[in-house]
């Protein structure tokens, strides 16, 4: 019975975490079709108001469509409540901005339920070749860190070079290149996606991690009854380890030696493209195949967002325990104590509806009005009338002259490219060209300089941008005809850039 008792304890304790109690409710496919719809890897923060103007709405058009929404959704101002009681069930956060606005956030529970319904959503085989691969890769490269044997080590590094000597020397002798089949590859993109989709929530919990130390620390200081100096020098040591004081905070710490290094950051970024080139790549949504180009993103604004939460509290920190009055709150706790003392003496005579009349401290003083602004004479003064003189009024301009000094037409570049990415012949695949060669060939109404702006919005909403390319000379042509030349990326385009164009155009 004890083997069982203890299995009990610990599933029961599994079930009653907040990313199964999500999953678990009846209104449960409600909320998380709320959270998905509502945050995203772009949108990581809402604000408050608008969340809750949101949830109103969200759960209105489910209730017209039948679904069974959270009871009293449908009530005016319906959106605090849920998301007060969303707060209180560790499904949301809400915190505040340097400008004191409020906004709402997921907690790493909600997101590691957001990333199950991911995982269950998609149909594949999760015993795959590629999966056993990765977990015999890992299992070797940590066992060689572990083994304390040299001669291990040099053993294996010289199987480990032999092999890959071999197979450099043919290939160099012109030997054919192992093809991988379509099945395979979105094996492995399933895996390496899978692995993506659970960074929010891992930097997430460390954030939390780190917010919990924080408070820990803030309670201890207040319950310490030792000389300042000391509560001082340890409680700044403790700061300094806020991050090593976790388990969630030393694997931050360990990884964050790796993600640093911008040049690893940046060869991920190029093998993610280079995936998402292959052939299978072309039955991947659009929508997915951002988020997975989007993985060194995920790792840079999870990075911030710990070293922000940290540089945050350790300041917070640091203020409390520098302006933390000692003396008067050890003069508080003495009145308190003697304030009880004489309390227990009076409770051994005074009968059971006995009461003792207690002024405040201090007593609140009567006053109607306190006057903040005193009256100011010039104030009163008024302003001098403004000349109206005709011959000063400049003459009007048309609406092709207003728009010449606009913003970049960003439908007409749309447009332009689209007809460039489909010229070549009938029949015959899309020709690679670059977004130079598309912006020379554009009349001059759309090669004004502001168009080179429209230009870099077009590629990075098709995710270009970040493409290795060369920089080259851009000729644009101002209003008036004269003619400058702008250094920018040259950045090639193929076919899929033509279908994500055409899919962000749909989009909007």
């Amino acid at each position: 019975m004890g083997e069982i008792d203890g299995e009990f304890a610990r599933v029961r304790e599994a079930l009653e975490r907040p990313a199964i109690s999500l999953l678990s409710r009846p209104t449960s496919p409600v909320l998380v079709a709320i959270f998905r719809v509502t945050f995203g890897r772009d949108v990581q923060y809402v604000p408050a108001d608008r969340f809750h103007l949101q949830v109103e709405e969200y759960c209105a058009q489910l209730a017209v469509r039948g679904a069974r929404i959270p009871l009293g959704a449908q009530d005016r101002g319906s959106g605090r409540a849920l998301c007060r009681e969303w707060v209180h069930d560790q499904w949301l956060v809400r915190t505040s901005t340097d400008d004191g606005e409020e906004q709402y956030s997921l907690t790493s529970h909600a997101l590691e339920a957001l990333s199950l319904i991911d995982g269950l959503s998609q149909d594949r085989a999760l015993i795959s070749e590629s999966r056993l691969a990765m977990i015999l890769d890992s299992v070797r490269r940590w066992a060689l860190k572990a083994s304390p044997d040299r001669d291990e080590h040099v053993r294996r590094l010289d199987a480990q070079i032999a092999e890959l000597t071999a197979e450099r020397d043919r290939l160099a002798a012109g030997g054919d290149l192992e093809t991988v089949s379509a099945d395979q590859m979105q094996d492995g993109y399933a895996n390496v996606a899978d692995l993506i989709r659970q960074l929010p929530s891992d930097f997430k919990r460390v954030e939390e991690s780190v917010v919990t130390m924080h408070r820990e620390i803030i309670e201890d200081f207040r319950n310490d009854t030792r000389p300042i100096g000391e509560i001082l020098d340890e409680y700044l040591r403790r700061t300094d380890e806020l991050m090593s004081a976790t388990a969630e905070g030393k694997a931050f710490e360990g990884a964050f030696e790796l993600l640093r290094n911008e040049e690893l950051l940046q060869h991920l970024k190029g093998d993610l493209h280079t995936i998402l080139q292959h052939p299978f790549a072309a039955d991947i949504p659009m929508t997915e195949q951002r988020g997975f180009r989007g993985a060194v993103g995920i790792i840079r604004q999870g990075i911030d967002d710990v070293l922000t939460q940290r540089r945050r509290l350790t300041s917070t920190l640091r203020d409390h325990i520098v302006h933390h009055d000692v003396i008067h709150d050890r003069e508080l706790d003495t009145t308190l104590r003697s304030l009880n003392q004489a309390l227990a003496t009076w409770m051994q005579t005074a009968g059971p509806r006995a009461s003792v009349p207690v002024a405040l401290l201090p007593e609140s003083i009567d006053v109607e009005h306190l006057r903040e602004r005193f009256h100011d004479p010039d104030a009163d003064v008024v302003p001098a009338g403004i000349a109206n003189d005709p011959e000063d009024v400049p003459e009007p301009m048309t609406l092709e002259e207003l728009r010449t000094q606009g913003g970049p037409l960003l439908s007409e570049m749309r447009e332009a490219f689209s007809a460039a990415l489909s010229a070549p012949v009938a029949g015959q695949k899309t020709a690679t060209t670059s977004t130079r060669d598309v912006f020379d060939t554009l009349p001059d109404e759309l090669r004004r300089p502001v168009e080179l702006f429209g230009l870099l919005h077009i590629a990075t909403s098709i995710d270009a941008f970040d493409r290795p390319a060369d920089r080259a000379g851009y000729t644009a042509i101002r209003p008036d005809g004269t003619r400058v030349v702008f250094e920018l990326p040259d950045i090639p385009l193929d076919h899929h850039d033509l279908r994500a164009l055409l899919d962000d155009t749909e989009t909007e």
